[in-house]
C-alpha cells in the first residue's frame, strides 16, 4: 500500500513527436493523477513535430499550471527529447512515460513509493494493453509483449522500458543522461549504466500501470520486431550482449509444417466448439513473422558513432523555478 506521508516532489517527462491525435487522452489522464499537485510537474516535450504538437501544448500549459511545454528541434531523439526535460526537471524523482500512453490515475503515487528506500535508484512500472480489436492485437495481449516482466528478467542485466520508468536525479548526475543520438535501446542502456556503474537497485512496481496500444496492422508490426533487433545489435556494441541467434531455414521450415500438420487442426477442432479463437489458429505464423523481422532488424543495423555520446547534467541548468512556488 502507498505510504501517505512519502510524497516526494516528482518531474513527469514525456517525448512528442506528431502527437497531435494523441495529445488529448494523454492530458486527460495526467490532469487525473492522484498525486498532489502541488508535488508534481509534467514536462511536455515536442521533439520537432510537424503537426499541432507544439501548438497544443502551449495551449494546454497556459490552462493547466503543472504542465509546461518544452522543445527538442536540434536532435530527431526521443532520448535527446527526455535529456531536454530532465535539465528542465526540478526534482529528485524523474518520471517517464510516452506520448501513445494512458497512466492510471493512481500510477504516479505508486510509482514513486519504493524510493522511500535511498537504495533504490529506478523504479519500472507495468505496461498493459489499451483495448485492441484487431488479429494482432489481441495476439500481442496473448503474448503480453510490451510487459516489463521480459526486460526485468533480461539475462544480461533487467531493465525498465521508459514507457514506464522512473530514475531518482542522482542517478544522472553520476552516469550522465541518456545517448541523446540512439534511436532505439536507450532504455536498456541507461537502466545498464546505473545498475552497473553505481550502487543504486531497480524495484518493480506492478501497481503502477500505464496502458499502450500493440500494432494493429503487419508493417507496423514488422517494424516494432525490427526495432528490437536493431536494439540488440547496438546494445551489442555499447554493452557487449550476445546477439539473439539468427533461426535457420530449417527451424522456419519445421514450426510452419509441425503448425499445418499438428497444431492447425487442433486449433480448427477446437474453434468449431468455441474453445479457440483465430489468434489460437494463427499465432504460429505471426510468431514467426516477428522472428523473422527482428532478425532482419539485428543483421542490418549499424550503432552510428555519434550514438556513443552521452550527454550530462551541468550546474548552469535547472534554473526554472519549482511549480507554485
Amino acid at each position: 500500500m502507498p505510504d501517505p506521508s512519502f510524497l516526494p516532489q516528482v518531474s513527469v517527462i514525456v517525448p512528442i513527436y506528431n502527437g497531435e491525435a494523441d495529445l488529448p487522452d494523454l492530458l486527460d489522464c495526467l490532469v487525473a493523477q492522484t498525486y498532489p499537485r502541488d508535488r508534481v510537474e509534467y514536462l511536455l516535450v515536442d521533439n520537432g513535430s510537424d503537426d499541432r504538437t507544439f501548438e497544443l501544448l502551449q495551449a494546454a500549459s497556459q490552462k493547466i499550471p503543472q504542465i509546461h511545454a518544452l522543445a527538442e528541434t536540434q536532435i530527431q531523439s526521443s532520448y535527446a527529447a527526455r535529456n531536454t526535460g530532465i535539465r528542465a526537471a526540478k526534482s529528485e524523482v524523474l518520471a517517464f512515460t510516452d506520448a501513445d500512453c494512458r497512466p492510471k490515475p493512481d500510477w504516479l503515487l505508486n510509482l514513486v513509493q519504493p524510493f522511500v528506500d535511498s537504495a533504490v535508484g529506478l523504479v519500472a512500472g507495468e505496461i498493459k494493453a489499451l483495448p485492441g480489436h484487431s488479429l494482432l492485437e489481441r495476439h500481442a495481449d496473448r503474448q503480453e509483449t510490451l510487459s516489463q516482466k521480459h526486460t526485468l528478467a533480461n539475462a544480461f542485466c533487467p531493465y525498465g522500458q521508459t514507457a514506464n520508468l522512473a530514475v531518482r536525479r542522482q542517478a544522472f548526475e553520476k552516469v550522465g543522461l541518456f545517448r541523446p543520438y540512439l534511436t532505439t535501446g536507450g532504455d536498456a542502456d541507461i537502466c545498464w549504466r546505473i545498475l552497473r556503474e553505481t550502487s543504486f537497485e531497480l524495484r518493480f512496481a506492478e501497481t503502477a500501470i500505464v496502458r499502450h496500444r500493440h500494432r494493429a496492422t503487419l508493417s507496423d508490426l514488422r517494424s516494432q520486431w525490427r526495432r528490437y533487433g536493431k536494439s540488440n545489435r547496438y546494445l551489442h556494441e555499447l554493452h557487449g550482449v550476445d546477439l539473439m541467434r539468427q533461426p535457420t531455414l530449417h527451424e522456419y521450415s519445421y514450426c510452419l509444417t509441425r503448425w499445418l500438420l499438428k497444431e492447425l487442426p487442433i486449433a480448427t477442432a477446437k474453434t468449431i466448439v468455441g474453445k479457440a479463437t483465430l489468434v489460437d489458429l494463427l499465432g504460429t505464423p505471426i510468431g514467426l513473422i516477428c522472428a523473422q523481422a527482428r532478425a532482419t532488424g539485428q543483421q542490418q543495423a549499424k550503432l552510428p558513432p555519434q550514438a556513443c555520446q552521452i550527454d550530462w547534467l551541468t550546474k548552469a541548468q535547472n534554473s526554472r523555478p519549482l511549480p507554485n512556488s
